[in-house]
């Protein structure tokens, strides 16, 4: 939000420089995010009045103005479109000096002389643009300092709130806090109540009250729109990042950066019957004032009469029914909105407006009477007119209710470190605008209606170290009792598997819980993901039911940023629905998931340029799982995926439980998103990869081993890790290791068989094995593979 330190100086005037109030203000948690000045830096700029325009003689887009300068007549060569006689502008005399340290010296132009320069908006730096020379109002006093008269010895401040600070969002909420901060009176703006001159008004009715319990309308007749807003308001509008439009405009404009209460104004003759506030019937549709035409969704708020939408409520207002310099009577209106219901209906729209900014956050349901008073004196100040009554409708029972909260004064020496005096915490949440009462503990205090965030003891907490100054809290070592949790040693620490992968060469990411629906769709393509109520963009609207689309994203953006070779992984959960519908089931997985793409090795001299396969990323997952001193219990066993290559998908499982899949990501999915590459993937339950066997100690054996390796032919639909299986259960107690070196398929083999090439080591801790030992160890290999697989000994 942007403010002008001299309207905020307005209301509450401290001593103190602007940097000091500006730091006082930071330091209360609203951070100023930048202080600037309102006008460049210049000097030698007087109000100056045309007297005559004539043509050049030689140039068709230069005028030759005679100008009254106050102390003397000068000729000025122009070229802007507006300058004509009778026009007061700023004119930068001879020997000025304008922002860029642009001295102004007499010229002569196209054979005629020019002592000084009419000025428009950008040429003294109150705007970026503009199309003409600056004009000011008639009764503007010829000859006075521009600077002077203007005022522009001001600064802007730029103060970026947190979303719970909506009653800052207006100069008064500001100044509220910097007179409690100082401890000085704020004097608001005075202005009589207008009353009703004649008997006017438009009906109004609340058919959906829950989305707005407070209406108030004022039929407002004989305006001039024709007449320009005064200067003063303008220049405060300017300097607070608003264009000045019309009257009406302006004052709705200027109330709303006053006060923090979004007003609209109506042309009444536009209007058909009375005003009623519901939702739109699906189809319906509104022009905005912004010339956008959207279609209504039947959860919008709107504003309309009897023929339809007038507005879409809290967001803007639609053209047909808006005022231009033509209206005569016009209706103002202004409202209560339920924040809640509220937010995020504007950004489904792609719109974001200075409203719904702040209805979304809250906006005092106490302040629309004064803030329509506010309105109505200053547009009748402006453009004359007769006020009707204002029309009011409520449900109070849809207000928001603000319950009492205690506070207890042992309470704030705990959590704040110190103790505070009783008058000091009176004085503060007084200050705050909170109704405070001694209890026997401490305090009683009800919430006033424009702060949405105070519902608990620890938010007074906060607002007493706030406005008591972070910066002036004690410090104070913290004394606790700190007890080392248990660690079980059968889970592996988080951070060991984090550890292995990234001395594997892989990278964590952490990527959103939220992903695009059409991307989880090509993942979990028959399940319907928990969709959030107020995403913060269409590509963020569910939640993942798996952590694929997020790394798969972050490899695409590394590819297309000259990033080839990834390897990353994550850590998180995924969101599951259950079964039933509703929250309360919901699934929430702890889950690693891990992406690889590229050559097989980094760039280098010494090794061959290879694309990784399968085999990498399994044998990566294998090394992980080795960890666990359980890796034996974890099978690959062929399985499919949605979105996974059918003949390079693998499901693991451990004892026989599915824990997830690895493999290659299908070609057409491939292609789908972009990637040029091969990428293969895998997910696994993150609770299954940490969870350890125990060590337990074998003395070494004092007796040699003795290996034997078989090769055996078997069918090529045979899994090697079933036959490996079938092998150790066969071989007896003696069996000590066993490893597949090798698989061959090709000459000398049936085409529709392979080859596996066995090593077994066996030993005892007792004994020596004789051959006889190992012979029958082997046999019964042998058998139990030929009547399992029909293997055959290959020679």
């Amino acid at each position: 939000m942007n403010i002008s330190e001299q309207w905020l100086r307005e209301w509450v005037n401290p001593e103190l420089t602007t940097e000091e109030l500006a730091h006082q203000i930071t330091m209360a948690g609203l951070e100023v995010d930048a202080i600037e000045p309102v006008a460049g830096k210049f000097n030698g700029v007087v109000v100056a009045e045309i007297i005559s325009a004539e043509q050049h003689p030689d140039a068709d887009k230069l005028r030759v103005c005679q100008v009254n300068a106050g102390d003397e007549t000068v000729q000025i060569v122009c070229g802007a479109p507006n300058a004509r006689a009778g026009l007061k502008a700023p004119l930068a005399k001879v020997a000025a000096v304008l922002p860029g340290d642009f001295k102004i010296k007499k010229a002569k132009l196209r054979g005629v002389e020019s002592f000084g320069m009419l000025c428009a908006e950008q040429e003294l730096g109150l705007s970026e643009a503009s199309d003409g020379l600056m004009e000011l109002p008639a009764d503007a006093p010829v000859g006075a300092d521009i600077r002077e008269y203007l005022q522009l010895d001001d600064n802007l401040i730029e103060i970026g709130l947190t979303p719970n600070r909506a009653d800052c969002l207006g100069i008064s909420g500001i100044a509220r806090e910097v007179g409690l901060l100082n401890q000085i009176a704020v004097t608001a703006p005075s202005f009589d109540k207008v009353n009703a001159s004649i008997k006017d008004e438009l009906s109004v009715e609340l058919l959906d009250a829950d989305r707005c319990p407070r209406y108030l309308g004022r039929v407002i007749r004989g305006v001039d729109l024709s007449q320009p807003s005064p200067l003063w308001m303008q220049e405060k509008l300017r300097r607070c990042g608003v264009r000045s439009i019309d009257a009406a405009v302006d004052v709705t404009n200027y109330v709303l950066l006053e006060l923090g209460q979004p007003m609209h104004a109506f042309d009444l003759d536009k209007l058909q019957g009375g005003i009623v506030v519901r939702c739109a019937k699906q189809g319906e549709s509104l022009e905005l004032l912004d010339g956008q035409k959207v279609e209504l969704n039947s959860d919008t708020l709107v504003i309309a009469d009897h023929s339809g939408p007038l507005a879409m409520a809290g967001v803007m207002g639609g053209e047909p029914s808006s005022v231009s310099d033509t209206t005569r009577n016009i209706f103002l209106e202004a409202a209560f909105f339920t924040p809640d219901l509220l937010a995020g209906k504007a950004r489904g729209y792609g719109l974001h407006t200075d409203s719904s900014h702040r209805f979304e956050r809250g906006v005092d349901f106490e302040l629309q009477r004064h803030a329509m008073e506010r309105a109505t004196q200053l547009l009748l100040d402006i453009v004359g007119g007769e006020a009707g009554p204002i029309t009011e409708a409520v449900v109070e029972a849809e207000l928001p209710q603000r319950p009492d909260v205690g506070l207890r004064a042992a309470r704030i020496k705990k959590m704040l470190g110190f103790e505070l005096p009783a008058s000091d915490v009176e004085r503060i949440l007084s200050g705050l605008g909170l109704g405070v009462r001694s209890t026997a503990d401490g305090w009683l205090c009800s919430v006033p209606s424009w702060r949405f965030d105070i519902s608990i003891e620890a938010d007074l907490l906060e607002e007493l170290a706030r406005v008591y100054g972070y910066n002036n809290l004690p410090v104070t070592r913290i004394n606790a009792e700190l007890v080392m949790p248990a660690h079980k040693e059968s889970k592996l620490p988080l951070r060991f598997l984090r550890r292995h992968l990234s001395a594997r060469g892989y990278r964590e990411a952490i990527t959103y819980s939220f992903v695009e629906p059409q991307l989880q769709k090509i993942f979990d393509p028959e399940l319907t993901p928990v969709a959030l109520a107020n995403p913060i963009s269409a590509d963020m609207a569910v939640m993942r039911s798996s952590l694929l689309p997020g790394l798969v994203n972050a490899v695409l953006r590394n590819t297309k940023r000259q990033q080839p070779r990834a390897r990353l992984f994550e850590t998180g959960l995924r969101f599951v629905p259950g079964s039933k519908p509703g929250l309360e089931n919901l699934q929430q997985i702890p889950t690693l998931a891990m992406v690889a793409t590229g050559q097989r090795f980094a760039e280098s001299w010494a090794v061959k340029t290879e694309a990784l396969d399968f085999y990498d990323l399994k044998g990566d997952l294998e090394s992980l799982l080795a960890l666990l001193r359980s890796a034996a219990d974890f099978d690959f066993r062929p399985g499919t995926h949605p979105a996974m290559h059918p003949g390079q998908t693998a499901r693991i499982t451990r004892k026989g439980q599915d824990v997830g899949y690895i493999g290659a990501l299908h070609p057409t999915v491939q292609a789908e998103l972009g990637l040029n590459a091969p990428l293969f993937a895998c997910e696994i339950d993150l609770e299954t990869v940490l969870d350890a066997q125990l060590p337990q100690f074998t003395e070494l054996s004092k007796f040699p081993e003795v290996r034997r390796d078989l090769a055996v032919v078997v069918d090529r639909s045979v899994a090697a890790a079933e036959l490996l299986a079938n092998v150790r259960s066969a071989a007896g107690a003696y069996l000590k290791d066993l490893r597949l070196f090798d698989v061959y398929e090709g000459k000398g083999i049936d085409p529709k068989q392979k080859s596996l090439a066995l090593g077994l080591t066996f030993r005892d801790q007792s004994r020596t094995l004789s051959d006889d030992d190992v012979n029958l160890a082997i046999k019964q290999v042998v058998d139990s593979l030929e009547k399992n697989y029909n293997a055959e000994l290959r020679n």
